[in-house]
């Protein structure tokens, strides 16, 4: 398997994994005062099945808690990942309705 690495890119509002030099995903955020708000993930067709998404996510989650804010999981696929890694608990601010 190709080495990976995320990133955040602040200024494009997302983590970014990459797989070699090939941009292979994005968890995109939203930043409002101490809470970064989760929007939506996706990984490249290219790389779907490689559990790429896994690895982006507890990197943003991890990079998140590092900074000491508050993660609010309103894409669904970091809502679950949350759910199956109870760890990030006392980090998540569960969205309304």
């Amino acid at each position: 398997m190709t080495e990976t690495r995320v990133v955040d890119n602040p200024d494009e509002g997302r983590y970014e994994i990459w797989a070699g030099d090939k941009l292979a995903g994005s968890a995109f955020y939203d930043l409002r005062g101490d809470l970064t708000v989760f929007t939506h993930t996706e990984i490249d067709d290219a790389f779907a099945g490689q559990g790429l998404g896994k690895v982006l996510a507890a990197a943003a989650l991890d990079d998140v808690v590092a900074k000491g804010r508050t993660i609010v999981p309103v894409c669904p696929f970091v809502a679950g990942y949350l759910r199956k890694n109870p760890g990030y608990e006392d980090h998540v601010r569960w969205p309304k309705g």
